[in-house]
């Protein structure tokens, strides 16, 4: 499989004032922090193309230009988004103003993946990477991007949905949980990186993971677990029907029972990698089509991940979308599609690309009746 280049293509293909986003206002702020190196450095390689500008999002949600990406320091320029003709952006000391060109958004979680930082792009009408604000809402809510999954045909297992603020009836979850069958996953319905998730293997644990869960968002989901289950992945890039699906990839955990947080992040050697996924070549290019399926559906555009969950008689089921998924060179965004001998530079150029186009696209559109 190869990917053709886009051919979203300027006229003026003078260098472009990329401005790299990352950090936030989520519980994910380090993970963005190693994923925005990565494509800063990616970039800045290219300095005929691009000229890249990090700006540092710190968990208060002020914004700081740096020289270096990385973690704050105290050289840091503080800026502020200004919605003027001749600049995006300002220091608060007046002394520097820019003008971009596109945003490269790597930023993870809640306040940033979920449509509000794309909404906040859209009103100082900039272009930006990444799926736009309807698709990025839809992708972090579990349950909604689960009902728009089966619609399009993909399985999904039994869940069910308790909220904060709403007294939710102890005993009713209890016979629910018993009839689906323990072990369940708790998990908050709009995060990622597995933050605030617990494996429930015991009724007398259900509670308390529930009540952990609720305190990183207000809806949290019950799903039912999976015996031995497989962790399958494919990653996504390009829009509508001309969107690329790369190998299955997939992931066994090694440090804890399932791929939590810390297996991800925190353990060396927590999780192991198998790309391309040691599965029948029939099974990946269903679950390929699948992930395309969703895409499609829930109007994503630039990039994403589908992950699945396999069964012991290989029966699979969509699991989530991450439309802002991790980028650093370790992470399944680049391997999936590296294993395919595609370029991962190439594929940060289409995406840029693909932002600038969409972004024409909508400003051919009429305001007036």
């Amino acid at each position: 499989m190869q990917i053709r280049p886009f051919n979203y293509r300027r006229k003026n293909m003078a260098c472009l004032n990329v401005v790299v986003l990352y950090g936030g206002k989520s519980t994910e702020h380090e993970v963005s922090v190693h994923s925005a190196q990565t494509v800063c450095a990616r970039l800045q390689a290219q300095p005929e193309k691009y000229r890249v500008y990090p700006v540092f999002i710190d968990k208060k949600g002020y914004w700081f230009l740096q020289e270096t990406c990385g973690e704050q320091t105290p050289q840091d320029k503080p800026l502020t988004p200004v919605l003027r003709t001749d600049a995006h952006l300002m220091s608060l000391d007046g002394t520097f103003t820019l003008k971009a060109d596109v945003v490269f958004p790597v930023l993870h979680g809640t306040n940033c993946e979920d449509g509000t930082l794309q909404g906040f792009l859209e009103t100082l009408d900039l272009p930006y990477v990444g799926c736009g604000v309807l698709a990025s809402a839809m992708g972090m809510d579990k349950e909604i991007s689960k009902l728009i999954a089966r619609k399009t045909g993909a399985e999904v297992l039994p869940y069910c949905v308790v909220s904060r603020g709403q007294d939710y009836d102890k005993q009713e979850l209890e016979t629910w949980v018993k009839e689906a069958g323990l072990p369940v996953f708790v998990k908050p319905v709009r995060l990622g990186s597995s933050v605030g998730v617990r494996k429930v293997k015991e009724i007398s644990e259900l509670h308390e993971a529930v009540s952990f869960a609720l305190q990183f968002d207000t809806d949290v989901m019950i799903e039912k677990g999976v015996d031995c289950a497989r962790e399958i992945f494919c990653a996504l890039y390009g829009e509508g029907q001309t969107v690329k699906a790369s190998a299955c990839g997939e992931l066994r955990t090694v440090a804890g029972e399932f791929f939590d947080y810390n297996a991800k992040y925190v353990v060396a050697g927590g999780c192991e990698t198998n790309v391309p996924a040691d599965l029948p070549e029939d099974v990946q290019a269903c679950m390929r089509e699948d992930s395309q399926a969703i895409f499609r559906a829930l109007r994503c555009s630039g990039l994403a991940r589908v992950d699945f969950l396999m069964d012991k008689e290989g029966r699979y089921y969509f699991s989530e979308i991450n439309t802002l998924p991790g980028m650093s060179d370790t992470s399944l965004f680049p391997q999936l599609f590296e294993a395919g001998g595609e370029n991962y530079n190439d594929i940060l150029d289409g995406l840029i690309q693909l932002a600038l186009a969409v972004h024409a696209r909508k400003a051919e559109l009429s305001l007036t009746r």
